[in-house]
Formats: C-alpha cells, sequence, structure tokens
C-alpha cells in the first residue's frame, strides 16, 4: 500500500500499527523502545502500540472501529484544504459491525470525501470466525452506495495495484471500499492458543499463501534477483533489528517526573501540574 501512495497521504490504522509506524517514517529503534517503555521509544515509551505517530500516520488506536470516522475525519481535511491526497483508512473484520463505520461511511460518501476504507479480513477477528460474526461475510460490499473491491491481501503486487487504482478513484468521485483478504498465524495474542482453527489451515496458508515467500519466488522465477542478494537483504534487516532489540531492552526507563511533561504545548514557564495529592505541585515542560 506504501509503495502506492506518497508521504503526503495519510493513513489512520488500529492497534497493531508497528509495520505502517516503520514504512511512514519511524525507525525500528523507535518502535521496538516504544514497547519497552523505553526512552528511545518514538513516544519516549509512554504510548505504547496504541501512540506511535509519524507524519501524516494518526496511529494506532485502541477502541475498536473508533479509527474509521477519524480518517473520514482527515479526508475532510484534505478535502478541505483542497490537497490532491486521500486518507488509507484501515480496520479489522472484527470491526466491521461496528456502527461507527457505517456512519463513517454515510458521511463519507454524501461529501464525496478522498477515503479508502481498508478492511484487513483475518477470518477470525479477535478469536471468532467471521462466518460466525457477520451474516454478510463480503465485506467488500458493506459500503452498499459506495463501491467495493475485494483483493488478495497476500498477494504484493495485487495489493499495491489495489491501492494504486483506488488512491486515483477516490480522489475523483469520492470514497471506496477494500476488503484484503489476509491470514494471522497466531493468535490474537499471547493468551490465545488460537483452538478454534485447524492447524492444517495453518500449515496450508503458511506453504501456499505466504506473501513474502510468494514474491520471493516471483522474484527469483522473473530472475529480477539472486538467492544471493536476498540473503544479503535479509541478514541486514535481521542485524538491525537485533540491534534495535538490544538498545530498547538496555535503555533506561522514563523518570517519575516525565509524567508531568508533554502536556501541553509550549506551557508557561511557572506552570505546575497538580498530582494525585494536593501537595505534588510538578513542573512540566513541552
Amino acid at each position: 500500500m506504501e509503495s502506492a501512495i506518497t508521504k503526503d497521504d495519510a493513513v489512520i490504522t488500529a492497534y497493531r500499527a508497528h509495520g505502517w509506524a516503520y514504512i511512514r517514517g519511524i525507525s525500528v529503534l523507535g518502535v521496538l523502545a516504544e514497547l519497552t517503555g523505553r526512552v528511545s521509544g518514538c513516544a519516549r515509551g509512554k504510548g505504547g502500540s496504541m501512540h506511535m505517530y509519524a507524519p501524516n500516520f494518526y496511529g494506532g488506536n485502541g477502541i475498536v472501529g473508533a479509527q474509521v470516522p477519524l480518517g473520514a475525519g482527515i479526508a475532510l481535511s484534505l478535502d478541505y484544504e483542497k490537497k490532491p491526497n486521500v486518507c488509507l483508512t484501515l480496520y479489522g473484520d472484527g470491526a466491521a459491525n461496528q456502527g461507527q463505520v457505517f456512519e463513517a461511511f454515510n458521511i463519507a460518501k454524501l461529501w464525496k470525501l478522498p477515503v479508502i476504507f481498508i478492511c484487513e479480513n483475518n477470518g477470525y477477528g479477535m478469536g471468532t470466525s467471521v462466518k460466525r460474526a457477520s451474516a454478510s461475510t463480503d465485506l467488500y460490499t458493506r459500503g452498499d452506495y459506495i463501491p467495493g473491491i475485494w483483493v488478495d491481501g497476500m498477494d504484493v503486487l495485487a495489493v499495491k495495484e489495489c491501492t494504486r487504482f483506488a488512491k486515483e478513484y477516490a480522489l475523483q468521485h469520492g470514497p471506496l471500499v477494500i476488503e484484503c483478504d489476509t491470514y494471522r498465524y497466531n493468535g490474537h495474542s499471547p493468551s490465545d492458543p488460537a483452538r478454534y482453527r485447524d492447524p492444517k489451515e495453518v500449515q496450508d496458508v503458511r506453504e501456499n499463501r505466504d506473501p513474502i515467500n510468494n514474491l520471493k519466488n516471483r522474484l527469483l522465477t522473473k530472475e529480477l534477483t539472486t538467492e544471493d542478494e536476498l540473503k544479503n537483504i535479509e541478514r541486514d534487516i535481521r542485524k538491525n533489528v537485533d540491534e534495535a532489540a538490544a538498545k530498547a531492552q538496555a535503555d533506561p526507563e522514563l523518570p517519575l517526573e516525565e509524567l508531568y511533561k508533554a502536556i501541553i504545548k509550549d506551557p508557561p514557564a511557572d506552570m505546575r501540574v497538580r498530582g494525585c495529592e494536593l501537595s505534588i505541585q510538578a513542573k512540566t515542560t513541552a
């Protein structure tokens, strides 16, 4: 998706924002140190997964589906300022039945906002099959009066081309809904063993639909690269991530006085912030 838009286009997503945060400009260290709550984090360790931001990247949002109307609002600002850009607004199949999603669809269509609503359908939400959770499982049709596209979310090139078309369409005609048919190999969280699906299903997807392996095979088949080149790329990536992970664990945590900082922009020099007790009057800075 990123390869089909520009840095002036906007992106907003749910709370699994780590990949987007990196692609939109945050370093690997900035992402990992934010997860460990350390000073090198992109929000100085104060935010975690739900509070990673970069220019024209609006996070990471923890409330299921809440980013969808926000994405429509971002698109409204782009339209109001007459910018030739769109907002990619991503949500999961678990959020597809949220009422606020349909409210956002409605106003976006009425005002022909340059927004692309993207449902990342991994088939299981937080742990319930989409077939058990949704009366209609063709999530790309949910826009009703908004056109929809289904795309294989495990095909890198298909997603790129779909996004390219969607941006072109949205700038001319207004909103569009995309359903990206994707998959997650692991449970929703470490406490989810994902016993609601057959292990053979997971193995089949890994072997036949894995997006990285399939792109690698395409590149090799078309002789656009070599095994050695790909191994060197992977080695460099692993080295970069390992170094960032080590620093993210070794970095210090923020001191307690940081709790009172970055509350408001440009506070007066003598401003104090009250703590939980009246006796706590802490100095604040931007």
